[in-house]
């Protein structure tokens, strides 16, 4: 059975990202990279990112809600399927990228998440 093995990232909408991300780093510390993503690295392998997206961000479409949890699973494919087998609303896409492979869904509520498989060393 697939599961989620942390969180790989907290996304939300922000009237002004950089302003926000801005206020971020001089309050509590929290670095942007050239993205303007905060990489928080764990001690051992692992990462989470922190990023505000513009308010009309398209990213966290079909739903309207400000924000979107990023979960790292040990195994895409089977957790997608593990989800489709329950009735749970799953994009059809995946998307791979060198630094691993993303799928979304959608909880009971309509919120979207998305599902991390991270490449070795991510």
């Amino acid at each position: 059975m697939a599961r989620v093995v942390g969180i790989g990232g907290v996304f939300f909408r922000s009237a002004d990202p950089s302003a926000l991300q801005a206020w971020y780093t001089t309050h509590l510390g929290l670095p942007a990279d050239e993205d303007g993503y905060v990489v928080l690295r764990w001690e051992g392998e692992g990462t989470t990112t922190w990023a505000p997206f513009p308010i009309d961000s398209s990213y966290f479409e079909p739903t309207t809600v400000p924000y979107m949890i990023n979960y790292r699973v040990d195994d895409l494919d089977e957790m997608l399927a593990q989800l489709r087998a329950s009735g749970v609303e799953v994009d059809s896409r995946i998307e791979e990228h060198p630094y691993g492979r993303f799928g979304w869904a959608r909880d009971l509520e309509g919120n979207r998440f998305e599902l991390w498989e991270p490449a070795p060393g991510h």
